[in-house]
């Protein structure tokens, strides 16, 4: 057996989490201040180098940090060799004015209304804490932790994407991957966590229906795309119900439509459509994507016409790894988190590349505002979702080298 595996009991697990715990919480008020800084000036996606620097900054006394994904930071800390537990934290913010008031408040014309700014003070606060963990139990880490900044969470081209295709996980070793987010509509403090599907795979579909444009009083000699397109739109949701089973989740939305720019009496040549698709398994997402094209052509076919469809592949689905999830759940209640109830949506995270690569789980900390709403222009964590966060990041990397050593897995 190796000698890390025999020496990461259930006692020892224990230990190394209530220690390293308790040595975040002696250096919180460092946490808070840096959540506030970070807050304070938000860097959109792409533009987050100031961001990292920051973070570079205050981790520069515990470990360094390569440059990865364009403005990411990607780092280990802990043993130099052998697999490791990566930790996301997002570095952007969304654009858009602040409106929660808060004396820490934005003022740049970006806001953190995700919560990115939690994740990064809590990821710090996690790292920070790893020397007094140390002096405290007299034990080093079973396996490394490796901190994965990843630029451009909201915005394309995605940075998780960008850090599987430069081959980041590949060159920290990063053998399973965890994932913490803040959300209100979780009761506060507890962590929502599942197995399986927890984000869809999102993707885009662009429609063109071709005609022929005229004039309205001779609508005979002309094959306009009005008709067709508002055909093509009201078809979309529908394909759903007529391709998958009604126990499975899925949807179709249009977004925008567009036939005609000219006056009222000229008959449009050309129509399009943009859509999203959102699906929850990986075949499902074939089954419709060939439906929609199947459907807009034929539609487009009935009226005389010709229907380009492209579609965009987006985030593929996000799975949890079910041992790892399971591992997670045990970890955060000997930390002394309720776990809620699986939280799962149709809305798309970019760590599901992550969840491609590697063994991965993504986590849901409760900030307990079920009135409130991520993105918006209103949302801020409270200052306890720092530490709640970092409960849930440790409670992670507990389950992740758990699992790691007790695969064997080297």
């Amino acid at each position: 057996m190796d000698i890390r595996q025999e020496q990461f009991s259930t006692e020892r697990s224990a230990e190394i989490g209530a220690a390293w715990l308790a040595a975040v919480e002696a250096d919180l008020d460092h946490a808070l201040d840096l959540r506030r800084r970070i807050h304070s000036s938000p860097n959109l996606g792409g533009q987050e180098q100031a961001t990292a620097e920051v973070i570079e900054a205050e981790l520069s006394p515990f470990m360094s940090l390569d440059t990865i994904a364009g403005t990411g930071r990607i780092g280990r800390i802990g043993p130099a060799d052998g697999p490791a537990v990566g930790i996301r934290a997002e570095l952007d913010a969304l654009p858009g004015e602040e409106a929660t008031g808060a004396d820490f408040a934005s003022t740049n014309g970006a806001m953190h209304a995700c919560g990115h700014d939690v994740h990064m003070a809590a990821l710090v606060a996690v790292i920070r804490a790893i020397p007094e963990l140390g002096e405290r139990t007299g034990q080093a880490l079973p396996t490394a932790l490796a901190a994965v900044f990843q630029p451009r969470e909201e915005s394309y081209p995605s940075g998780a994407l960008d850090i599987v295709s430069e081959k980041g996980l590949e060159k920290a070793s990063i053998a399973r991957m965890i994932g913490v987010h803040n959300h209100p509509g979780v009761p506060l403090g507890q962590v929502a966590m599942g197995e399986g599907y927890i984000n869809a795979a999102a993707d885009e579909v662009h429609i063109t229906v071709h005609g022929r444009g005229g004039h309205g009083a001779y609508p005979h000699n002309a094959s306009d795309p009005v008709a067709a397109v508002a055909n093509v739109a009201l078809s979309l949701p529908e394909i759903v119900r007529r391709t998958i089973g009604p126990m499975s989740a899925a949807v179709v939305s249009v977004g925008t439509m567009s036939v005609g720019d000219g006056a009222a009496n000229v008959l449009p040549r050309h129509g399009s459509i943009r859509a999203t698709v959102r699906t929850t398994s990986a075949q499902e997402r074939k089954d419709i994507q060939a439906a929609i094209g199947t459907m807009a052509r034929r539609i487009a076919q009935a009226y005389g016409l010709e229907a380009d469809v492209a579609i965009i592949d987006g985030e593929p689905v996000l799975i949890n790894d079910s041992d790892l999830a399971r591992r997670f759940a045990t970890q955060a209640q000997g930390l002394g988190a309720s776990v809620a109830s699986p939280m799962r949506s149709l809305g798309a995270d970019d760590f599901s590349f992550f969840s491609e690569a590697v063994p991965s789980a993504m986590s849901f900390v409760g900030t307990g505002q079920p009135q409130a709403s991520l993105h918006n222009a209103g949302y801020l964590p409270p200052e306890r979702s720092v530490l709640d966060v970092a409960r849930a990041m440790i409670a992670g990397y507990l389950a992740g080298a758990e699992s790691i050593l007790g695969s064997g897995s080297e």
